[in-house]
């Protein structure tokens, strides 16, 4: 295991390109496809867009240290009426970043350069690295972090005890011990290909999402193989292992009332039901949500555990109300390529797509209204994370949103619940302004087979 001095890391940011999406079906943009309109739920116009050219000279925003990588008109654009901006970028050049965690003042980032780099304040802190398998999701329970990589394999590291910016790895599921016992044994073995067979307790494609039970007891793990399996973070144990679709399931997330709800290629979204059997747990099919031909590859569930929202290859987030037995309860409308990444922050709800966009929402009862789309990033948003804003103060909640970019570097972003909606002459200019970079940028971005791989044009 390897560690690294803490640094500060601030530079130009230079576009670049490589494999990195989940597997798709489909991702074509049609310029008759409703995805492919400005930001709105439904039939309803989200709002307004923040775009006003103002302070572009006295603005502290434009000498900050942290906009140093911006033009002049980036950071107008980023400072407007709306208290949604950007504060800055952590860059280093060394992979596509593919996954994000944030607890307290720590920012955990996973890219395909197989390290974890820990930063701090907005300065590197730490980092370590992994034997293979670039890190393609990192979550956190308690004092024990969880990687989930390339090779199939999830590893988890502890902070030392000796000194906070020293993480050791104290595991690999599965263990090295359940591995050689359930080999040792003909009927632990299932086929995972023709002709191939492998032990049920191990994933033998890429591990694509991690997820944790309510109780924080149990972690998920969705892979490539069609399968998710389910973990005892106890002992590590591996105590199921469902196959749960007829393709690549690229999202699992664990919600409510003991559900679980699983994304695959194969376009559908599946709930299970998880019940308790003695010392351990069994999880049985309960219902289709969604099937369609475009990829399922992002899900959410928002914190109060009322609604469910599925990102798809066509651009579209769909959505479900726990409240009405999970019936479907509209489609947010914001991007013209495919979401990669969605996730939950108070009454908020961000996707991030091969667009290179970030859409803001705001849950208002059984609507959505969309605040903003964030642009700056120069290649496809992989993966977001958030964590509250500890300077917000009276009746404002708002939100530190870090997303990361196959441009190889991790934005900042400050993003207030109570910002106002778009306007519909700035909705307009925003997404001009994303269909340009998109143009501009996505020449040289890979392009996708029909299988769904991405493969370099």
């Amino acid at each position: 295991m390897k560690n690294f001095k803490a640094g500060r890391i601030f530079s130009d940011e230079r576009s670049s390109r490589g494999k990195g999406f989940d597997r798709l079906k489909s991702t074509g943009s049609n310029e008759d496809d409703p995805a492919s309109n400005p930001p709105r739920y439904d039939k309803e116009e989200p709002g307004f867009m923040d775009t006003s050219p103002s302070f572009m000279t006295s603005s502290p925003l434009t000498k900050s240290p942290w906009s140093a990588h911006m033009s002049p008109m980036e950071a107008t654009e980023a400072e407007t009426f709306s208290p949604n901006v950007l504060m800055g970028s952590l860059v280093r050049e060394e992979g596509h970043i593919y996954s994000l965690a944030a607890s307290g003042d720590l920012l955990y980032t996973g890219s395909d350069s197989k390290n974890i780099r820990v930063w701090k304040n907005q300065k590197e802190f730490s980092g370590f690295k992994s034997n293979s398998g670039l890190v393609k999701a990192i979550i956190i329970a308690g004092e024990k972090i969880f990687s989930g990589h390339q090779d199939g394999k999830i590893r988890v590291w502890k902070v030392s005890s000796k000194s906070p910016n020293i993480h050791k790895r104290i595991g690999t599921l599965p263990t090295l011990r359940d591995y050689i016992k359930s080999s040792l044994n003909p009927s632990n073995y299932v086929e995972v290909r023709r002709n191939r067979n492998a032990v049920w307790i191990k994933h033998f494609d890429a591990i694509s999402c991690l997820s944790l039970s309510e109780d924080k007891k149990l972690l998920y793990s969705a892979s490539w193989d069609k399968t998710f399996k389910v973990w005892r973070i106890s002992d590590f144990k591996c105590l199921e292992s469902i196959a749960a679709h007829d393709d690549a399931v690229n999202s699992v997330v664990a919600g409510f009332d003991g559900l679980v709800f699983t994304g695959s290629a194969d376009g559908t979204v599946k709930v299970w039901r998880r019940e308790l059997q003695g010392k351990g747990t069994k999880h049985f099919f309960s219902q289709t949500l969604l099937k369609q031909e475009c990829a399922v590859t992002a899900l959410a569930v928002n914190e109060d555990g009322t609604v469910v929202y599925c990102g798809s290859s066509d651009g579209l987030v769909n959505f479900w109300d726990r409240e009405k037995h999970l019936s479907h309860g509209g489609v947010l409308r914001g991007h013209k390529l495919a979401v990669l990444c969605l996730i939950t922050a108070g009454n908020l709800v961000l996707s991030g797509s091969a667009d290179m966009g970030i859409c803001v929402w705001r849950k208002e009862g059984p609507d959505h209204i969309c605040l903003s789309v964030l642009t700056g990033h120069n290649g496809p948003v992989k993966c977001l994370a958030a964590e509250k804003d500890q300077e917000s103060f009276g009746s404002e909640q708002r939100w530190i949103v870090y997303s990361g970019s196959l441009d190889k570097s991790v934005k900042m972003w400050r993003v207030s619940e109570q910002a106002p909606p778009m306007q519909r002459g700035a909705q307009q200019s925003g997404t001009a302004s994303m269909e340009r970079r998109s143009s501009a940028r996505l020449s040289a971005s890979p392009s996708l087979s029909p299988q769904g791989r991405v493969s370099p044009k």
